[in-house]
């Protein structure tokens, strides 16, 4: 299957209103821009989109000025990172897009994968993250060796991309399969655009790319070192992220709050976006504010 294509499956994407294309790098990127003010930089997990913030970006924009890409490998973005979608390799390239857009931001927010890409862009810009159901931990016990291994060699086999968007476009499938993997129930709008997603092999080699190179073990050194204000949410239903694991990550970070998210899964931010974007708001401000 082709890739994704903005005049056929973009055309009844969320906000495509406020829809560019910005090339950096060797990257085409699919960026969302709205609103005006301080910049927040909101990064989607693994699998997903723009579409992950579709109900977060508009109000947000009465404050800030909001920048959200789809990132490598992912949605409407094109071309490939050199050396492949690592961590490092991604928050490179989304400090050139950042750099192209001519943005610097006052607060980053991530989902998942996207929350690790936060804290390691923030690293080097020094500004505060919030992350929603962050993937900042190694999977524990035998899973730490075997996931990673798992990843590389679905990756490197050609048909799983396929197999697996075929299985996704099968009535029902990507719903079924989203509950089970996340624990969540998400609107229509939002379950149509995972349809669009999970159904293209593209995208799908694009997001096991993304995990076959992922080292949480490096991340995991690096926490104890990040002196940023840092928020974590997360969601007491998610079966993607143990708790615990966050509950490590926020100790071993030197400037964390943990939020629970009460009843809510892996994603929250979708689940109940006003209660996200409150979040968002009330972090940004105490910050503004001094702390």
């Amino acid at each position: 299957m082709a890739a994704l294509r903005w005049d056929r499956e973009g055309l009844a994407w969320p906000n495509r209103d406020a829809s560019r294309f910005v090339t950096a790098g060797r990257l085409r990127w699919h960026v969302q821009q709205a609103g005006s003010g301080p910049a927040i930089l909101l990064l989607h997990g693994t699998g997903a989109s723009t579409h992950s913030w579709r109900d977060v970006i508009a109000p947000l924009a009465e404050r800030f000025t909001v920048i959200a890409p789809d990132l490598p490998g992912h949605g409407f973005t094109a071309g490939r990172l050199p050396h492949g979608p690592s961590l490092p390799n991604i928050a490179a390239a989304t400090g050139e897009l950042l750099a192209a857009l001519g943005i610097e931001p006052a607060l980053i927010v991530g989902h998942s994968a996207g929350a690790a890409i936060a804290l390691s862009l923030a690293q080097s810009i020094r500004v505060p993250v919030v992350g929603f159901s962050p993937a900042l931990m190694p999977f524990p016990g035998l899973a730490a060796r075997l996931f990673p291994a798992l990843a590389k060699v679905l990756f490197v086999n050609p048909f799983v991309p396929s197999i697996f968007a075929r299985m996704a476009r099968g009535s029902g499938e990507t719903e079924r399969f989203l509950v089970r993997a996340t624990n969540s129930r998400i609107n229509p709008a939002g379950l149509r655009c995972y349809e669009v997603l999970l159904g293209n092999s593209e995208h799908c080699a694009g997001a096991l790319a993304m995990m076959a190179s992922w080292d949480l073990e490096g991340l995991k050194g690096q926490l104890p070192a990040m002196d940023l204000p840092v928020l974590l949410a997360h969601g007491t239903r998610d079966n993607a992220i143990p708790l615990d694991s966050v509950r490590a990550a926020a100790a071993l970070l030197p400037r964390c709050e943990l939020e629970l998210l009460e009843g809510l899964g892996h994603l929250a931010h979708e689940q109940e976006p006003q209660r996200a974007t409150r979040l968002i708001i009330d972090f940004a401000a105490r910050q503004a504010a001094g702390g």
